[in-house]
């Protein structure tokens, strides 16, 4: 029977990455994000996560605001990713890896119509949010990607890479106010982001002044 079902499962997948892939037009393929514009994202090379997901965040979490080094915030950052990015779909895993392959080769639309397919089926995993969201930073699609950041937010509060990805936008968008809001949110979180730091010193001297 457990055969039977996971070739059953086999099947699905691969109609609807067909469905996806042959739903994308040739054209599309050429409409590429900006290679300029970056968000935080998780590293190429993850750990396992622990079995307790809640209890593994939280103890995660003190660590990383403990950290007495880069290299020791790093090692605990990775640790924090491998967990969020943890499906126990298999679907969901193929889709986000296929979405990610997509989105290095700079074919947005396809990435996005595989994206879709993860938030559809597994609207409580935070990481299709969030990688869809970066995709529409990338498109510079912000009103979507705002909204996905929500949705990220709303299920994990905590998520820095979010918090600094709403920054971005923020600051693209002209409102350094609540650019240096987020930032500050982030780095509480993780006091050890990349190029946050600084852009919060940018930031704060651009709205509340020098001191004096």
């Amino acid at each position: 029977m457990a055969i039977k079902l996971h070739a059953a499962r086999r099947r699905r997948l691969a109609i609807l990455l067909a469905a996806i892939v042959a739903a994308t037009p040739a054209a599309s393929l050429a409409q590429d994000p900006s290679p300029k514009k970056k968000m935080p994202d998780a590293p190429a090379q993850l750990p396992k996560v622990p079995a307790d997901r809640t209890r593994g965040l939280d103890f995660l979490f003190g660590a990383l605001k403990a950290a007495p080094d880069e290299a020791s915030a790093k090692h605990v950052e990775a640790r924090i990713w491998a967990i969020w990015l943890h499906t126990r779909s298999d679907t969901v895993a193929l889709l986000m890896t296929r979405a990610k392959t997509a989105m290095d080769e700079q074919n947005s639309d396809v990435a996005l119509e595989l994206l879709n397919a993860v938030v559809k089926l597994r609207p409580d995993y935070v990481e299709g949010w969030n990688r869809r969201a970066t995709l529409y930073y990338l498109r510079n699609d912000y009103a979507h990607s705002l909204a996905d950041i929500e949705q990220v937010l709303a299920r994990e509060p905590r998520h820095f890479g979010a918090l600094a990805g709403l920054g971005m936008i923020m600051q693209d968008i002209g409102d350094d106010k609540r650019a240096l809001a987020a930032f500050r949110k982030a780095l509480a979180i993780n006091p050890h982001l990349d190029k946050v730091p600084e852009l919060v010193k940018t930031l704060s001297e651009k709205v509340e002044g020098r001191d004096i």
